[in-house]
């Protein structure tokens, strides 16, 4: 990998950098090998927003969308089999770095269907749905972290399934995601099941956060509001890293470790600023911090790897003032609890929407494809 670069050295920092987005375009060009050899990308996400943008544009899709209309295969079924083999794909791009990071990194997230959020049951039976189709031990299966999806986390991991939680959004919900993975492991070490072949991270959601209380903090409209715009994502951040390193000190914790057990990292997701007043590095350089993932969309990748400085312990250096600020928008009269309510729901429907668009566009697909 290239090196003396700002990515490069935020991979030094002991952070992994996984790209936000797939496409089999992406797959096919080799684009996706020039991102690993030349930026420093270990791993990849996905979610239906990514999947409805790759199937909407590009020809790359269209011999597998012909065999699948030809067999008169429906829509649920099709999108099973497109998504589920982009995924094998990348798995196979990045098994040289799964198998040197001993499973660490070389990572591909696909998710249950969005739909499922709220159904326990159902979100287990589709994780081991996709963990089979995929057949790839570098799969990871993203479950959101609704109430009903911490059951299923546990459940999941129980099987020796990796888990890519997502769409958390406070700390307390964070919090019960980790007690929902060390439960899993605790169930898998009672069946017998090689702790160290289960990894897991958290994807703790960064840009909204802010959005959200922006707005909220616009409404008040005091200078004393105004100058705490910008500042929430980050903390809450990296009080997320604070809960991390906590709950994986607790002796509960530190007895599934010494039995081989992998630490639950933290993911940092919706990792792209939603104004261009900010810099457009401020949720990678502001989170720099061992054993964290920071996922990208490619602009805030291209961004980083042009002109990032990344500064180690970025995060830990920053407890105090964290507190200090959600304490701050606190007393401006913003919930903080409510705001993360409020974008756990919004989160899962926007990933419904797109479900539903990537369902609208494999149907036409197959329609004229007839």
């Amino acid at each position: 990998m290239t090196e003396n670069t700002p990515t490069a050295a935020l991979s030094a920092a002991g952070v992994s950098i996984w790209l936000d987005d797939l496409s089999r375009e992406r797959i096919q060009s080799g684009g996706l090998q020039k991102l690993i050899a030349e930026k420093n990308v270990v791993g990849i996400t996905t979610n239906p927003t990514i999947f409805a943008a790759a199937l909407a544009k590009g020809e790359a899709y269209d011999a597998q969308v012909a065999t699948l209309a030809a067999a008169g295969t429906n829509v649920t079924d099709a999108v099973f089999e497109i998504t589920t083999d982009d995924v094998a794909a990348a798995c196979d791009i990045f098994r040289p770095i799964y198998d040197a990071t001993n499973g660490f990194d070389g990572r591909v997230s696909i998710e249950v269907e969005p739909a499922a959020a709220h159904d326990a049951e159902k979100t287990l039976a589709e994780a081991q749905q996709l963990w089979k189709k995929v057949n790839r031990p570098n799969a990871m299966i993203k479950i959101p972290a609704t109430i009903e999806g911490l059951e299923a986390i546990t459940e999941t991991i129980a099987l020796g399934i990796s888990v890519n939680v997502t769409l958390i959004f406070s700390l307390e919900r964070y919090r019960a995601v980790i007690n929902a993975y060390l439960s899993g492991l605790e169930k898998a070490k009672a069946a017998g099941i090689d702790l160290s072949t289960i990894h897991s991270v958290a994807s703790f959601f960064v840009s909204r956060v802010d959005t959200e209380i922006d707005k909220r903090l616009a409404a008040v409209g005091t200078d004393e509001a105004l100058a705490l715009q910008s500042k929430a994502g980050v903390a809450n951040a990296q009080l997320a890293y604070q809960v991390f390193e906590q709950s994986f000190a607790s002796e509960r914790a530190a007895g599934l470790l010494a039995a081989g057990a992998n630490k639950q990292r933290p993911l940092w997701a919706s990792t792209g600023v939603k104004s261009a007043d900010l810099p457009d590095t401020l949720y990678v350089t502001e989170l720099v911090a061992p054993e964290v993932v920071n996922t990208m969309p490619e602009k805030t990748l291209e961004a980083t790897f042009d002109h990032g400085v990344i500064v180690a312990g970025a995060v830990t250096s920053a407890y105090d003032e964290a507190n200090a600020v959600l304490d701050a928008i606190a007393a401006q009269g913003v919930s903080y609890d409510d705001v993360t309510r409020l974008l756990e729901e919004e989160g899962v429907s926007k990933f419904i929407i797109s479900w539903n668009e990537l369902l609208d566009t494999v149907t036409a697909a197959l329609e004229a494809a007839k």
